[in-house]
């Protein structure tokens, strides 16, 4: 199923939408922890605290617009409250260890440098697929005229990949080699997601 029409079915049941809502704030939680987790023990730059705190606060966001579906949904992030959960808790950890994988064969570099250099990829990886992703789905949710609303999202990631292109600019000069690579591993992981969430919203859709 294409992700625009996966979207469209999943915003006209309201237990499937606010799943997603928490899916993604999950997903945007997630990564807040992996940026938080690839801090150095002393050189964390601004730009990097910046991100870890925006990402948190999508996460928030996320959840919080769930009370405009049903305040009673979606209280935690248990598997039978999220979207393909084992995927979904996959998706991040996998990008994140493959990666790893190969940034160590292509650059060599102490754990604190690969802490780092991961920090940087995996976050540029996952920065231009929200730049997909939400665009998306703000426009099926402006199409149905739902309360629910992504666009401070949007212009926060925008801003996100800018500055993640800066760092890397500062890391490597052939980085977009590197990155293509990883952005390889990312689409990968994220059709296997897609194609997870697919089946479960067609059998709650046909059952």
């Amino acid at each position: 199923m294409e992700f625009y029409d996966l979207l469209e079915k999943i915003v006209q049941h309201n237990e499937t939408h606010a799943k997603w809502l928490n899916t993604l704030s999950f997903m945007e939680n997630a990564g807040a922890r992996k940026i938080s987790a690839c801090e150095h023990p002393t050189k964390v730059s601004l730009i990097q605290l910046k991100h870890a705190a925006e990402e948190h606060r999508h996460s928030y966001y996320l959840k919080k617009q769930i009370g405009k579906i049903d305040p009673e949904l979606c209280k935690t992030y248990n598997g039978h409250e999220l979207l393909a959960s084992i995927a979904t808790k996959q998706y991040l950890h996998s990008l994140d260890i493959k990666s790893c994988k190969y940034l160590q064969q292509a650059f060599s570099l102490t754990k604190e440098e690969l802490k780092y250099a991961a920090y940087l990829f995996v976050t540029y990886a996952i920065e231009v697929r929200a730049d997909e992703l939400y665009p998306v789905y703000q426009e099926i949710l402006t199409k149905t005229s739902s309360k629910i609303m992504v666009k401070s999202i949007i212009l926060e990631e925008e801003g996100h990949l800018e500055e993640m292109i800066n760092q890397l600019d500062e890391f490597s000069e052939d980085w977009k080699k590197h990155a293509e690579i990883i952005l390889t591993i990312e689409k990968e992981l994220h059709e296997e997601w897609i194609n997870s969430i697919s089946k479960e919203v067609m059998e709650l859709k046909y059952a």
